[in-house]
């Protein structure tokens, strides 16, 4: 019988910088669970840095895959549970760990971390974030993706509740993307809030007042690309459904220039002059390079990966989870709504 893997008592030692982080990875969802995200562990371990990973799932499965792949047994732990998604959850809600990461179903996900965590104080819903591809770079280190949210975490949510996903996503764009001043937009048909339901036009309201937002006002979906927006807010069916079409819309352009290599000379010959531009495509929209995207409001940090990630997917969400627990996101919160000060 395969014994799971425990990390000697007091051998691990925090790294400077990130001092005591435990990332609670579930080792058993997502499409190619559990041997990517083993790997991706096991890959990490041996890098330079501070995180520690607790791998979550059945454990047999997790440590007969261990035992074939070069790994740093002090900085990896296996816990066993039943259901791995819930078990992550459970270690972040009792302090063992200090972040989530899952390439799990997102209603399960909500649904463990409401049961198991605690929100932030005056938020009264959790945003499901997602990352896409613009045209600008933003912060020092020139992220060119700017945060959609709510993309399937609360379908329909109150005036009160996005303006919170904007302060949220403004927190959040300060810590990932070094952004010190992130611009914020709520998506409305148009770009016209008044022509959005109501909630959607008092948040706009609102959000123009509020301290500590860089608010642009209202977005029509099809801006989104342009990266006018660092911040865009909607809710979660809205977000799903958007962000579905951009997607789509990226997978498209990726598969024409692809068919136009194979049919055409004068596609080949164009698309020769334009292979650099069409290979920066697929890396930009490729998830893998980024890793997860956070479910804001809770105390605890929750990251979502790409259900279909694979190795480098999860070491670069475990990686996105180090960067941004050394940002206290709960110390930005204002109290609901409230007002900007004035100018002097």
């Amino acid at each position: 019988m395969v014994e799971p893997h425990r990390r000697a008592a007091g051998a691990s030692q925090a790294a400077p910088g990130f001092p005591g982080v435990s990332v609670a990875v579930d080792a058993m969802s997502g499409e190619r669970a559990p041997d990517d995200v083993v790997r991706g562990a096991a890959e990490l371990s041996l890098s330079s840095g501070s995180i520690e990973l607790l791998l979550v799932g059945d454990a047999r499965a997790i440590t007969e895959r261990l035992s074939r792949l070069p790994h740093n047994p002090e900085r990896i732990d296996v816990r066993p549970a039943a259901d791995a998604l819930d078990g992550a959850v459970a270690l972040v809600a009792s302090g063992e760990a200090a972040a989530v990461v899952t390439a799990g179903e997102v209603d399960a996900l909500v649904r463990s971390c409401r049961e198991r965590l605690r929100l932030l104080p005056g938020v009264t819903a959790p945003a499901l974030g997602a990352v896409y591809p613009t045209a600008l770079r933003r912060g020092t280190k020139g992220d060119p993706f700017c945060l959609i949210l709510d993309v399937g975490a609360t379908l329909a949510p109150a005036a009160e509740e996005l303006v919170r996903f904007a302060e949220l996503g403004t927190l959040y764009a300060r810590a990932v993307s070094h952004n010190p001043r992130p611009r914020v937009a709520i998506l409305a048909p148009g770009g016209r809030a008044e022509r959005a339901p109501p909630e959607i036009a008092e948040a706009a309201a609102r959000l123009a007042e509020v301290a500590g937002v860089d608010f642009l006002g209202a977005l029509d979906p099809t801006e989104i690309p342009k990266g006018e927006a660092d911040v865009v807010v909607c809710g979660g069916f809205v977000g799903a459904s958007v962000l579905s079409l951009l997607d789509g819309a990226s997978g498209l352009v990726v598969d024409l220039a692809r068919y136009g290599q194979k049919q055409r000379l004068l596609w080949r010959l164009g698309l020769a002059m334009l292979s650099g531009g069409v290979g920066q495509l697929k890396r930009v929209t490729d998830w893998k390079q980024y890793g997860g995207a956070p479910l804001l409001g809770f105390e605890k940090l929750v990251l979502r990966a790409h259900p279909g990630s694979g190795a480098l997917a999860i070491q670069n969400a475990c990686r996105v989870a180090a960067k941004v627990l050394s940002a206290d996101l709960s110390a930005g919160l204002s109290a609901p709504g409230a007002p900007k000060r004035e100018s002097a």
